[in-house]
């Protein structure tokens, strides 16, 4: 299984790369993670934020592979476990032959509608909010997890 992550906006904190090669790389008996990582839409006071998340929007839609099972990360999507997680990707995705999954993380401003629209599925990993820096990591530890789960294999609880 092939797993796109496409975010909004580059990485440029060293200590948030650190930790994102680091579950990359413990990710890697179990899949392949692609980064996407998407030039953010500068946030200018005069322009209409809908705009802004259009923009960007398009940009993230652009990135999709059309056969890619699209998850979008949003506050408003499903609050799942993290064994709740291992059982989705298990029994939806794996199970049902799906090669390859995309999440989708916005940037400052969150998703487009248009985005949420194309989605097949919504997650929220919180009802806060986080940077997107800071999500990437989340969500990699969780994908871990999942995997962890699936496979029988020890994990911290």
């Amino acid at each position: 299984m092939k797993i796109n992550i496409v975010s909004m906006g580059k990485i440029k904190e060293d200590s948030f790369n650190t930790l994102i090669k680091e579950y990359i790389k413990r990710i890697s008996p179990y899949s392949t993670i692609i980064r996407k990582e998407l030039e953010d839409e500068k946030i200018i006071s005069s322009q209409k934020i809908d705009l802004i998340k259009e923009k960007e929007g398009d940009k993230i839609i652009k990135a999709l592979s059309p056969n890619s099972y699209k998850i979008a990360l949003t506050e408003q999507g499903k609050n799942l476990s993290s064994e709740e997680l291992a059982i989705f990707v298990k029994e939806s995705l794996i199970n049902s032959g799906k090669a390859e999954i995309s999440f989708i993380i916005g940037g400052a401003l969150g998703l487009s509608e248009k985005v949420l629209d194309s989605a097949d599925y919504k997650l929220s990993l919180s009802k806060m909010t986080f940077t997107h820096q800071m999500v990437y990591v989340f969500l990699l530890e969780q994908i871990y997890r999942a995997f962890k789960i699936i496979n029988g294999e020890p994990y911290h609880k």
